[in-house]
């Protein structure tokens, strides 16, 4: 069964699979996923845990010997497996299947593992567990849905906030749900009795957002103009080298030119994006950016 982030709630208030598998790379919410399954397991009797940190090609035997064993206390355990690689090898995906196939009532499996990609996901293991219990995979908020995910989350708060002071913490934490989770609990403190405005969050919360080089291809090519300097701006004063940028994102990102160049060539994005139909999420980024250089190129002079 695959669920999702926010349906995982209401589907534990109904029901409790044997098994369950959290995977991503944004740690706020997979870890909130996480939780949420733990809370549930001990509210309904699962009151031991165990813990197992296993990289590919590590030893099982240990995993099969806590499943086999009885507990200690005769209780019911939640048995949670780490996964940094979300590859388990070999003996890994024998050892998920046989605990998969067991179904023991009184054990409750929790897997932890980042994005998995497709290879990952046509493993025996992933499609037993998926069968028997439930995936969620977690994925980035990505900036056209960090304002309306920001309101959620103030709903959640109790928090009154301006529209425009969420669009501006949207922009301070953009690419860093750590920190936007952070800063609204701040935020709850510094405002406990009235509405948060656009002052409240200049005056106490830091820019913390995080780009990385496909943010900048990606606010280029979609004719964002702001957001693409706002972008340049970020990757250069905290020490990194400034990578040069194919397509129609700025030759160097570092000379003096950089700035009109990229609001010039956003225009131009802009202007054409409806006709070249884009696709310019985080993976395919440089795909649209070899799309976009005959359009976003200066025009060649004929003789």
């Amino acid at each position: 069964m695959k669920l999702t982030p926010d349906s995982l709630p209401g589907h534990l208030e109904q029901h409790l699979l044997p098994a369950y598998l959290v995977s991503g790379d944004e740690p706020l919410l997979a870890g909130e996923a996480a939780d949420a399954i733990r809370a549930r397991a001990r509210a309904v009797g699962f009151s031991e845990r165990e813990v197992h940190f296993l990289e590919r090609g590590s030893d099982w035997d240990d995993v099969r010997a806590s499943a086999g064993n009885m507990s200690l206390f005769g209780s019911r355990r939640l048995l949670e497996l780490r996964l940094p690689t979300g590859r388990p090898g070999v003996a890994g995906n024998n050892a998920l299947l046989a605990l998969l196939e067991r179904k023991d009532p009184d054990t409750l499996l929790l897997v932890l593992a980042p994005r998995l990609d497709r290879d990952a996901q046509a493993a025996q293991w992933f499609r037993a567990l998926e069968a028997h219990g439930g995936w969620i995979p977690v994925w980035p908020v990505e900036a056209n849905r960090l304002v309306g995910w920001l309101r959620g989350r103030c709903r959640r708060l109790h928090l009154e906030i301006a529209e425009e002071a969420l669009v501006l913490l949207a922009e301070r934490t953009e690419g860093n749900l750590l920190a936007a989770h952070q800063e609204l609990e701040k935020l709850r403190l510094l405002a406990p009795a009235g509405a948060i405005t656009a002052d409240t969050v200049l005056a106490g919360v830091a820019d913390s957002a995080r780009f990385d080089v496909f943010r900048l291809s990606e606010a280029v090519l979609e004719g964002e103009a702001d957001r693409a300097l706002r972008v340049l701006a970020a990757c250069g004063p905290r020490g990194r080298s400034r990578r040069w940028c194919s397509g129609p994102s700025p030759r160097r990102c570092g000379t003096s030119g950089a700035r009109s160049r990229v609001r010039a060539r956003a225009a131009r994005a802009a202007a054409g994006s409806g006709k070249q139909r884009l696709w310019t999420r985080r993976y395919g980024a440089r795909r649209a950016c070899r799309s976009g250089r005959s359009r976003c190129a200066p025009p060649v002079p004929t003789a």
